[in-house]
Formats: C-alpha cells, sequence, structure tokens
C-alpha cells in the first residue's frame, strides 16, 4: 500500500525559509514522478514543483523558480521541498502526489496523495 507522509510546514514571517518533506513508501518509484501542489481557500490546487525519481531532474511554476528547490534524500523514499524567500502569496496547504504522470502540471495525473500541510507567511 503506498503512503505519502508530509512534514514541515509551519507560520513564518515574509522572507523566510521552510523546508518541506515527503516520505514515500509501499512499492517501487522507479519511472514515477513526485509533485508538489498548493491550495489556497477558495483557490484550485496548483502545481509548484516536480522531482522525477529516476533521473532527478526538477521543474518549477514560474511563480516559485529560483526559490523553492526541490531534492532526494538518494539513502532513503525522501524528497524535499526547499522554499525559500517565501511571501504571503505561498500561503497554502502544500500536498506532495506521486504518480507515473504525462503532463506534470495536472492534478489528475497523480495517483497519490499525501495529507498536507500547512505553510502561512506573513507580512
Amino acid at each position: 500500500q503506498v503512503q505519502l507522509v508530509e512534514s514541515g510546514g509551519g507560520l513564518v514571517q515574509s522572507g523566510a525559509s521552510l523546508r518541506l518533506s515527503c516520505a514515500a513508501s509501499g512499492r517501487d518509484f522507479a519511472g514515477y514522478t513526485m509533485g508538489w501542489f498548493r491550495q489556497a481557500p477558495g483557490h484550485a490546487r496548483e502545481w509548484v514543483a516536480a522531482f522525477r525519481w529516476s533521473g532527478g531532474g526538477s521543474s518549477y511554476t514560474d511563480a516559485v523558480n529560483g526559490r523553492f528547490t526541490t531534492s532526494k534524500d538518494s539513502a532513503k523514499d525522501l524528497v524535499y521541498l526547499q522554499m525559500n524567500e517565501l511571501k504571503p502569496e505561498d500561503t497554502a496547504l502544500y500536498y506532495c502526489a506521486i504518480g507515473k504522470v504525462v503532463d506534470l502540471r495536472f492534478p489528475t495525473e497523480y495517483d497519490y496523495w499525501s495529507q498536507g500541510t500547512q505553510v502561512t507567511v506573513s507580512s
């Protein structure tokens, strides 16, 4: 049974950093993509970043490119989203998700989801 357990959210001031972690278990994830999404109240779920499990490449939406970075612990099935220079508009519930995706921007491409963690950035 695939499980994604996410941690690391919190309340920070504008300009601060946070690191989210997503621990994946339950199968071999070779060929999978881990995506990071966020959803603010009253808004649709928005793609933030993606990490290709086997090749290690990453992609980012324009709003976070240069501020957010994904990486993987080589010894564990653990993926990080390092968020720097946080802004109030980054405030949202953040999710990690995994699947064998074609278009990594679409939530429907992902099969498994974490429980979500709240990130709140005050101005």
